[in-house]
């Protein structure tokens, strides 16, 4: 996510605390956010699809996606 769209966050999170936010500005700060959200979870992703277990024994394993 680009820094512009962070500040922005911001800057609309401030201004929530000091007062109402308009509708606009509530449907920008929810779009926001889901992008800002969307990003970090394909981040998190990326980063637990590339990572290794090594046991005692020095074998090492990719880690396992949780069944429900």
């Amino acid at each position: 996510m680009e820094q512009a769209k962070i500040d922005r966050i911001n800057e609309l999170a401030r201004l929530a605390r000091e007062r109402a936010l308009t509708a606009e500005e509530q449907n920008e700060r929810a779009a926001l956010r889901r992008e800002y959200l969307d990003d970090w979870r394909r981040s998190t992703i990326s980063v637990l699809e590339n990572t290794y277990i090594q046991t005692p024994d020095g074998k090492k394993h990719k880690l396992q996606k949780k069944t429900k």
